[in-house]
C-alpha cells in the first residue's frame, strides 16, 4: 500500500481550524444579525457532539470486539462528519450571536467552568490529535495508528461528552 504523506494537511488543518476559532472568539460582534434567532444552533452542537460521541463508541466497538476495519473507519469518518458540521454550526454562532454567561450559582459554578475549560483545551488539542490518528489508520500504520489512538480517543470522548453537558449545563441562560 502506498504511504500518503498527511503532514502538511493536519499541520494546516490543525492550526487554521483553532486560529480561526480563537480570532471568532476574540472577535466583536456583528450587530447586523440581531434580527435572527440563533438559539437553535447551540442545541445543534449538542446534538452533533452526541452523533460524534456515539460514532466514537461504535467505532470503538466494531475494531475491538469485531475486529472490523472498515465498520470501524466509516465510523471514524462519521464522527468527523458530525464534528465538521458542529465545527460549522459553532462558528456560525459564535461569530453572530451575543455570549451567553453562566448564571449557576454555588457548587455548580465552579463545576462548569473546570468542565468548559477543560473541554476548551482538549478540543484545541484534539485537532492534530485525531488528524494524525486517522492518518496513520489510513496509511495502515497500525501499531503507530494504536499508539496515538489509546490517547485520541478518550480524548475526543471526553471533548464530545462535555461538549453536551456545557450545553445542558448553560442552556437556561440563553
Amino acid at each position: 500500500m502506498k504511504q500518503r504523506n498527511y503532514t502538511p494537511a493536519i499541520v494546516i488543518l490543525s492550526i487554521a481550524i483553532n486560529t480561526i476559532i480563537a480570532i471568532m472568539y476574540f472577535m466583536p460582534k456583528n450587530n447586523d444579525f440581531g434580527h435572527i434567532d440563533l438559539t437553535f444552533l447551540p442545541f445543534l452542537n449538542a446534538v452533533m457532539n452526541s452523533f460524534t460521541f456515539v460514532f466514537l463508541v461504535a467505532a470503538l466497538v466494531s475494531i475491538i470486539k469485531y475486529k472490523n476495519i472498515q465498520l470501524h473507519r466509516r465510523y471514524i469518518f462519521a464522527a468527523f462528519s458530525t464534528t465538521a458540521v458542529f465545527l460549522i454550526s459553532y462558528l456560525v454562532y459564535h461569530g453572530m450571536a451575543p455570549s451567553t454567561s453562566y448564571g449557576g450559582e454555588g457548587i455548580l459554578r465552579p463545576i462548569y467552568y473546570f468542565i468548559l475549560l477543560s473541554h476548551i483545551l482538549l478540543s484545541a488539542i484534539i485537532v492534530p490529535f485525531a488528524l494524525i490518528t486517522t492518518a496513520r489508520g489510513l496509511n495502515m500504520q497500525v501499531d503507530r495508528h494504536k499508539k496515538i489512538a489509546r490517547w485520541t480517543m478518550p480524548m475526543w470522548l471526553y471533548v464530545s461528552a462535555t461538549g453536551v453537558i456545557v450545553y445542558l449545563m448553560i442552556s437556561p441562560y440563553y
